[in-house]
């Protein structure tokens, strides 16, 4: 039955809606929920949806996405310091595993080009379950998410070359493949080349032109249009889409952009990710299964074996903490998205048959659905190992997230974050002007684009993990809604804020502010020493205790007041009271420096 694409949405949203809160609810976690709505509604469920490799495609923009996010967190500098894991730990592992399973297949007997086909297809992992079940378990910033990141990259960079050599494997289908090659080659130079030069030189200057108006969803539109342009330029050099939107998101990470970009762009990852996996549990072809039912689950059985076996060594030479060697196999130990392209490439190619591709596509795909399985087995084992007392040992987390944000960079907030910048305080601007942006940028200040006031922006700029918060925004209602969220959110953040005059000192107060400064009291107080001493020839000293005692006077004044300011007619009375103590004040010292003067002459 045909569906249009709205009922197809409906379907997939709520198959969704009802499968992840019940798998969440009985601790197996979001992936396995996707997986298991994918099954049910899929060809051999209930068969709500079949049209599967349509979904699967479109599906794969959720890792994209996955990918130019994580691109974004990690500047060039940082990549490049990230060379020897990805090369040398991903070219390892590769290496490894594929060669493990090309023996494993010739001792049982199976031809050296499909053995070696199947080995290089299954030597790859899923990066969506992979790095999926890495952030929920919060593993990121661990050696052994660090290790698995790296090693991911690598395989999405190795799928290449495994789909190139395919054909020559094969069948030759004509004689001008040799100029097929040299063109495809100057197709891949090209694309990657645009890349490189329209992130660093042409989307900036564009992000700037977008930002000015002030149109948060036409900024959202631009985001989504990079992507989706980046990844179709990659689908037709025929390369890894996720690979050249990581490479988008490395050249943006250093702009005053990145936070806005990744909180536009969160939503949609979150959402096309679950359909990626609802796509993965409809493919498994449960047609395939049944015709073999045994041969398959002992492929499965023997493929996650020695995967995880191999992995498992690996992981010892990697350095990873010691109690986390076997999750880190199993967190790599299943099949990837690639595989899927490989077997596809060489069924085409005749390097094995249609029937031989769809088996190790029930394979991986299987292995896909297993792995949560698995990881959720082993987070009980390890839960229970901890109300023993027998924890593992805890990873060396270098932090990195020991920072100042600073939530509004015009004159007042360039000032706080000039001095803590010279006193080697790490800091995390936020602003919402592109031209001042701009300027700040060129004198190498390091400030992001956005709305501060925006929760999501403020929990990817670190707001978790920071140190403090100065609130310096212009905006009297802003900087209010600004230390609410944060106070709702992140209720331990230390939060020092602006305020522009006296009722907003006494507003961040009622919202439970401590540390406050009025932005022009301190430097009015300085011009009138300064008029007293240089412009009139008081004595430097006695202006100094005078201007002392006056701050003094004013702070204790203003808190006295405050439990009365809402109380227009008793505040007016106290802040007259305030005034003829001030008065009094200020005579009887005049009276006091007039008699230390007599008594001087005398």
């Amino acid at each position: 039955m045909e569906h249009s694409i709205l009922t197809n949405a409906l379907v997939y949203l709520a198959a969704a809606v009802l499968a992840v809160p019940l798998s969440k609810r009985l601790g197996m976690g979001t992936v396995l929920g996707y997986l298991a709505a994918g099954i049910l509604i899929g060809p051999y469920g209930l068969k709500l949806i079949g049209n599967v490799e349509d979904a699967l495609h479109f599906a794969e923009f959720g890792v994209v996405l996955l990918l130019f996010l994580i691109g974004l967190e990690l500047e060039p500098e940082r990549l490049w310091a990230l060379r020897r894991p990805i090369f040398g730990w991903g070219g390892a592992q590769v290496a490894a595993v594929a060669l493990a399973l090309f023996g494993a297949a010739l001792l049982a007997g199976v031809g050296w080009k499909l053995a070696l086909i199947a080995g290089l297809g299954l030597s790859l992992s899923s990066t969506a379950i992979a790095l999926a079940s890495l952030e929920e378990r919060n593993l990121m910033p661990t050696p052994a998410g660090q290790a698995g990141f790296a090693i991911l990259l690598f395989q999405d960079i190795a799928a290449i070359p495994m789909i190139a050599i395919v054909p020559l494997l094969g069948i030759p289908d004509d004689a001008g493949s040799s100029g097929n090659f040299w063109l495809a080659t100057l197709k891949v130079v090209g694309v990657l080349a645009g890349i490189i030069v329209g992130g660093r030189y042409l989307v900036r200057p564009l992000l700037q032109i977008i930002a000015r108006t002030d149109t948060r969803e036409i900024f959202t539109a631009f985001a989504l249009l990079l992507v989706i342009a980046i990844g179709l330029l990659m689908q037709w050099i025929e390369m890894s889409m996720a690979l050249g939107a990581f490479m988008a998101g490395v050249l943006l990470a250093d702009s005053e952009y990145r936070h806005a970009l990744e909180t536009d762009l969160e939503p949609f990852k979150g959402l096309l990710l679950g359909l990626f996996f609802i796509a993965v549990g409809m493919s498994v072809d449960f047609a395939v299964f049944l015709t073999q039912p045994w041969m398959i689950l002992g492929l499965v059985a023997a493929f996650l074996l020695i995967k995880t076996a191999v992995l498992y060594g690996l992981s010892r030479i990697f350095g990873i903490a010691r109690g986390q060697h076997l999750q880190f196999a199993l967190l790599l130990s299943q099949g990837g998205e690639f595989a899927f392209v490989v077997f596809g490439a060489a069924a085409t190619a005749k390097v094995f048959t249609d029937d031989v591709a769809s088996m190790l596509v029930v394979v991986v795909a299987l292995s896909m659905v297993v792995t949560p399985l698995v990881l959720m087995a082993w987070d009980r084992i390890m839960a229970r190992r901890e109300c023993k007392g027998n924890q593992p040992d805890a990873d060396a987390i270098e932090p990195n997230e020991d920072h100042v944000i600073i939530a509004g960079f015009g004159r007042f907030g360039q000032i706080v974050g000039r001095f803590l910048n010279a006193n080697d305080v790490k800091l995390t601007v936020l602003d919402h002007d592109p031209d001042q942006i701009e300027v700040l940028r060129r004198f190498g200040f390091k400030v992001f684009y956005g709305d501060a006031t925006r929760a999501d922006l403020l929990r990817a700029a670190g707001a978790a993990r920071a140190r403090a918060l100065v609130v310096a925004i212009d905006d009297i209602e802003d900087s209010l809604e600004l230390v609410e969220t944060a106070r709702r959110d992140w209720p331990d953040l230390q939060i020092f804020a602006r305020a522009r005059n006296v009722t907003h000192y006494y507003q961040l107060m009622d919202r439970g502010v401590t540390m406050i400064e009025r932005e022009t009291f301190e430097s009015s107080l300085q011009m009138g020493r300064a008029v007293l001493t240089a412009g009139l020839g008081h004595n430097a000293y006695r202006v100094r205790q005078a201007a002392l005692k006056f701050r003094k006077h004013n702070i204790a004044n203003v808190h006295a007041v405050y439990p009365y300011y809402k109380d227009r007619e008793q505040y007016e009375s106290m802040a007259k009271r305030a005034r003829e103590e001030l008065e009094e004040m200020i005579a009887r010292d005049r009276r006091t420096q007039e008699e230390e003067t007599r008594h001087d002459w005398d």
